[in-house]
């Protein structure tokens, strides 16, 4: 009898749940559907010129805003880090093998060189593919380049 009784339990309370699939809510209920409106083909055909150039530009200057940001604090890091390398030396507390640097920097070029040969097929595709993507996205592409000099500049 008890056992009658938890099955019970549990049917009832399998009817209290709905399952959703969250992929298909996802698709189903996209923020930018809602402020552009939902329609369905190529983004040259879904939306206006306005919204493709106001999206490109908003995420093209967000994109540059932060390149920006971090260039400067990498650039800062590395200026910083050769500057204090250069203090150390020259007061003695460090004494740098330059030699030795040259040799390792000489090495890794090759290195680089050597793996640059291998990935040329797959950076060309890349290339080609992207290239690709910008033809077909002139628009908002325009919007995301402006947007990112913009991002660059503030």
């Amino acid at each position: 009898m008890a056992d009658r009784g938890e099955d019970v339990d549990a049917e009832s309370e399998d009817e209290l749940y709905e399952v959703v699939n969250i992929t298909d809510y996802a698709r189903r209920h996209q923020w930018w559907s809602r402020v552009f409106g939902n329609s369905t083909g190529p983004i040259a055909e879904k939306y206006s010129v306005a919204s493709q150039i106001m999206m490109g530009g908003v995420t093209g200057w967000c994109a540059g805003y932060l390149f920006q940001r971090v260039g400067k604090i990498v650039a800062t890091a590395v200026g910083g880090g050769f500057l204090l390398l250069q203090i150390t030396n020259h007061s003695g507390y460090v004494q740098v093998d330059w030699r030795k640097v040259e040799k390792d920097v000489n090495k890794a070029k090759k290195h680089l060189k050597k793996k640059a040969n291998k990935a040329a097929p797959e950076l060309n595709s890349f290339i080609e593919e992207s290239t690709e993507f910008v033809k077909r996205n002139i628009v908002i592409s325009g919007g995301f380049v402006g947007g990112f000099l913009l991002g660059l500049a503030s």
